[in-house]
């Protein structure tokens, strides 16, 4: 029997993982291989499967908590996508607040669907704007220890490090990074990429092809402080009709929202481990980002079109109050529906600190 290749791409909030996973299966589709994609999130209506879905991609969305804690969710929608199409690669995205993965999927993936699954290097995308403070031990470096804890673990249980948005830094930065990782998880590859561009993605293709004693990385972890950390976000999903008299420029207005939004949390000292919006209507969608207060919103996928009607949909993972986030998107939405002569309605928002982290399973050993 045949197994199928499970590739599970790790990565802080707006590491980049969706864009990589992208990346991925398109190269996997070229060489004539069946990709399936499974997303994962706290919440249901998550930009990033609706993102790889609008791309052409199958995919299923685990939502409502970690794959760790939805384990058994994690195996029946990859069965969904078997009931689909037989792939012969399946790239799962987690939650970028978790950590403890090698001990609560990878281990018990190969213990128990062995089979069924060939499970490939895990590898963890490194996020540069809060990766660098974090590493450097700086003050003011937008998360509290807590949460920088689950930073540090994501990359502790890697088999390696995929420093990405290299197209973002000057060449002493990534150099920087590079030797500061180096420094303080010593032994572990570290491969220069971008996802956004491919660069440094033959070496990724490469670690993700071999076989061997991978994924048997055990943390040694305080679920307290883990659950503490995740806490500290704010969680917020939200989904709303937009609708104008005449045409606006999509792209325009999902990068109004996300900068007017940066500016709000700015103003409130809030600070943002990842925004995203995406605006759909009729086979048109473009994609807005933001992973940190001090950044800039990037226009990832432009849809170069003019609409008078889209679904806009909001994810924002920010360190505040999630019912003060709320209050901070609605009143953004609002702000730029009027300025471009547009109405919201239908408005379905969801928003809350995730819960304490329950495995279904969790291995002690690796097998």
């Amino acid at each position: 029997m045949t197994t199928i290749r499970f590739i599970m791409l790790g990565g802080f909030l707006g590491a980049g993982k969706t864009t990589a996973l992208g990346r991925l299966a398109q190269h996997f589709m070229s060489q004539g291989q069946r990709v399936g994609i499974v997303t994962n999130d706290q919440a249901d209506d998550l930009v990033d499967t609706h993102t790889l879905r609008e791309q052409g991609f199958s995919v299923e969305e685990v939502a409502g908590a970690c794959f760790c804690c939805k384990f058994t969710d994690l195996i029946d929608k990859v069965g969904a996508l078997e009931n689909v199409q037989r792939p012969d690669v399946i790239l799962a995205e987690p939650v970028g607040s978790c950590t403890d993965l090698v001990a609560t999927v990878v281990q018990p993936l190969k213990d128990l669907y062995g089979a069924r699954f060939s499970v490939a290097p895990y590898p963890v995308l490194f996020k540069p704007s809060h990766g660098l403070k974090i590493l450097r031990n700086e003050t003011g470096r937008g998360f509290s220890p807590k949460a920088a804890y689950i930073f540090r673990k994501q990359l502790e249980e890697a088999d390696a490090i995929l420093l990405n948005r290299i197209d973002e830094l000057a060449a002493a930065q990534i150099d920087e990074i590079a030797g500061l990782v180096n420094q303080q998880y010593p032994g572990v590859p570290v491969l220069r990429v971008s996802a956004k561009t491919g660069h440094g993605f033959d070496a990724v293709h490469e670690l993700l092809n071999q076989q061997g004693a991978f994924g048997r990385k055990i943390l040694d972890i305080d679920y307290d402080t883990y659950a503490e950390g995740e806490a500290e976000l704010g969680w917020l999903n939200s989904s709303v009709r937009v609708t104008a008299a005449q045409p606006f420029a999509l792209d325009s207005f999902l990068m109004d929202v996300l900068s007017d939004l940066q500016q709000s949390l700015q103003g409130a000292g809030a600070e943002v481990a990842h925004l995203k919006a995406i605006g759909l209507w009729e086979g048109f969608f473009g994609v807005a980002n933001l992973v940190s207060s001090d950044g800039e919103a990037t226009l990832s996928l432009p849809s170069r079109c003019q609409v008078k009607e889209t679904d806009l949909i909001v994810n924002a993972r920010v360190a505040m109050d999630p019912a003060i986030l709320r209050q901070h998107v609605e009143q953004t939405v609002r702000a730029i529906c009027t300025k471009y002569g547009a109405t919201a309605a239908d408005a379905k928002t969801q928003s809350f600190r995730p819960g304490r982290p329950t495995p279904t399973h969790r291995y002690a050993t690796a097998t």
